[in-house]
């Protein structure tokens, strides 16, 4: 007997967090298209993707490729046809995308704050001197040396769940991780506290997440069901600075963006590794008077991301480390 073929095949990467987060989009989605819940995984089936990104462990992304490593294999499946869409972190998301793929909806997001963890200490200042910190990205290290220059800051990747066993198995003292994931899978209560977005803006689009599809895919109504214009804004003025910087994984930078009442803020902030120095920019926009308010937002953080790049230089760029 032959079955109706799949009407949205979902792509995503293996981690607990990635299906967890293609869950809650796949329920979004299902219904969109007006199927019952229990018929969910019938006409929005879950595809498993393993990608490069999960596989390297041991090193940085920079050392390895960047950013790419988390969506190529997926995004190699949306153009040949296997899969029609993609869930991403928006984190996750390089500035550029490869010829015929879009960001098609970003949905509404979740707290874009960092989380700190540890065992004794509540915050990153009550940390001792010299104490242990896991990170894998290079802004959170920035920026935690630009406020403890004396802590340790080591190489922490995995999943969240290898990450917090490793604090808890004592070979860190403390680790920072998004809080959005720690809520998506229902370990938010793990947080000793929260990091101001203010004082030490996120990753630009942290808490957000990307539906990814082909081009000609973009129109496609189950679409509009998932978009919300407000985190799609903020997050436009996060990319814009990204972009302006050509933010990569060996350029630390923050973004975050606010909007209420059609008033955009947005700070962002680009550090060298080492936490030294820092740059940074806040402005606002009234996005009440502007034709496209999308393309307003963005061109602000293009501006701000410009203004830091040429006070900055090179100073906020990771050296290549030289060949062997």
């Amino acid at each position: 007997m032959s079955s109706q073929p799949p009407v949205v095949r979902i792509g995503a990467r293996g981690s607990q967090l990635s299906l967890a987060q293609a869950g809650q989009m796949q329920r979004r989605i299902a219904a969109a298209l007006g199927a019952a819940p229990e018929d969910a995984e019938k006409v929005a089936p879950l595809i498993v993707i393993r990608t490069s990104g999960d596989q390297i462990q041991d090193r940085r992304l920079l050392e390895v490729g960047g950013k790419a490593l988390f969506t190529k294999e997926i995004e190699e499946a949306m153009l040949d046809g296997r899969i029609d869409c993609a869930v991403h972190s928006m984190k996750d998301m390089p500035a550029v995308l490869p010829p015929g793929l879009v960001i098609a909806a970003i949905p509404e997001r979740e707290d874009p704050r960092d989380a700190f963890l540890s065992r004794e200490a509540r915050t990153l200042e009550d940390l001792p001197r010299g104490a242990k910190l896991g990170t894998a990205s290079l802004r959170r290290q920035a920026q935690s040396l630009h406020a403890r220059p004396d802590l340790d800051v080591q190489l922490l990747r995995g999943n969240v769940g290898t990450r917090m066993a490793k604090l808890e198995a004592g070979e860190y003292d403390a680790i920072i991780l998004a809080l959005s994931g720690l809520k998506r899978l229902g370990l938010d209560g793990a947080a000793k506290s929260f990091i101001d977005p203010v004082a030490r803006p996120p990753a630009p689009g942290q808490g957000a997440l990307a539906i990814e599809t082909r081009e000609a895919d973009q129109g496609q109504p189950w679409l509009a069901a998932l978009r919300d214009l407000a985190t799609t804004t903020t997050v436009a003025a996060e990319r814009g600075a990204m972009a302006a910087l050509e933010s990569s994984c060996r350029t630390p930078i923050g973004a975050y963006a606010t909007l209420t009442a059609g008033q955009l803020f947005l700070i962002v902030e680009a550090l060298s590794p080492d936490g030294r120095l820092r740059f940074r920019r806040e402005e606002g926009l009234d996005l009440t008077a502007a034709a496209n308010p999308m393309v307003a937002a963005r061109e602000l953080g293009l501006k701000l991301g410009a203004e830091l790049r040429d006070e900055a230089g090179d100073a906020i760029i990771l050296p290549e480390e030289p060949a062997l």
